[in-house]
């Protein structure tokens, strides 16, 4: 079966994020995906099958599924984009987040994701050990929780605790985030565990940032910047209750898996 290793969120090669995109002509079982992602080794690998209703899309990382990934859903469609070629500008993929649509215009690919509903949370211990400075606030969403800080060196220069990080076991990881200095915000996002200890650019995250930053900016476009190593840029808009992330993706890789 084919495969392609994709960088998303990066218009340069080792930049972004790297997903793995594996069309099939139908289903593996649950326990096959998990095996490849594992062996893939990276922090999501995205398995898509046509069916009656279209396109169905799933995303693994090396240790579960999850229900919602925006880099390997930018990567999915751009390898539909640029090497299956689709004839079409929009592509929807139907998932466990319900429908969701990545348009093309021109190299810019951009996701319609649902926002995320969080709220305000009590700072407990367990939740303050995650990191070595204290958060201005901390908020739950349905699937995150999100540390907000003063400063953007609060975000480059933080200490995460992964062992204490990977307790919070009600949640797929913890989004980082302030006010950027040359950007609208900056994030990181970390996932122990969900078997990343750190991922490089987190599409989903920016559904729980962008209408946060929303609120607290009173604006709804927004440039974003997620500072892990590799770093990925992002541009946001929230547009009722979704929200539009959209960048670019390069093709890193090709290849063929042997079952």
């Amino acid at each position: 079966m084919k495969i392609y290793t994709v960088d998303a969120f990066t218009d340069t090669l080792f930049g972004g994020n790297p997903a793995a995109v594996c069309p099939l002509n139908k289903w593996l079982t649950d326990e096959m995906m998990q095996k490849i992602a594992f062996e893939n080794n990276l922090a999501e690998t995205a398995f898509i099958v046509q069916e009656q209703e279209g396109y169905r899309i799933r995303w693994f990382t090396p240790a579960t599924e999850v229900e919602l990934c925006g880099h390997a859903t930018l990567a999915s469609a751009h390898v539909f984009f640029n090497h299956l070629k689709i004839e079409t500008d929009t592509i929807i993929f139907n998932s466990l987040s319900g429908p969701l649509a990545v348009t093309k215009n021109g190299a810019l690919l951009t996701l319609n994701f649902p926002a995320d509903v969080f709220q305000n949370i009590e700072q407990t211990q367990k939740l303050r050990n995650c990191f070595s400075i204290k958060p201005v606030e901390i908020l739950k969403g349905k699937t995150d929780y999100m540390f907000v800080f003063n400063k953007q060196k609060n975000i480059e220069n933080i200490a995460p605790k992964y062992d204490a990080i990977a307790q919070l076991t009600d949640a797929r990881g913890v989004i980082i985030t302030a006010p950027g200095n040359e950007v609208d915000f900056v994030s990181r996002f970390f996932a122990p565990q969900s078997g990343i200890n750190e991922d490089p650019v987190t599409g989903s995250a920016h559904t729980t940032l962008t209408p946060y930053w929303s609120k607290n900016l009173n604006k709804t476009k927004f440039n974003a910047l997620q500072l892990s190593e590799r770093k990925g840029k992002l541009h946001c808009e929230l547009l009722n209750n979704r929200v539009l992330i959209s960048g670019q993706a390069v093709t890193y890789m090709i290849g063929d898996i042997q079952l």
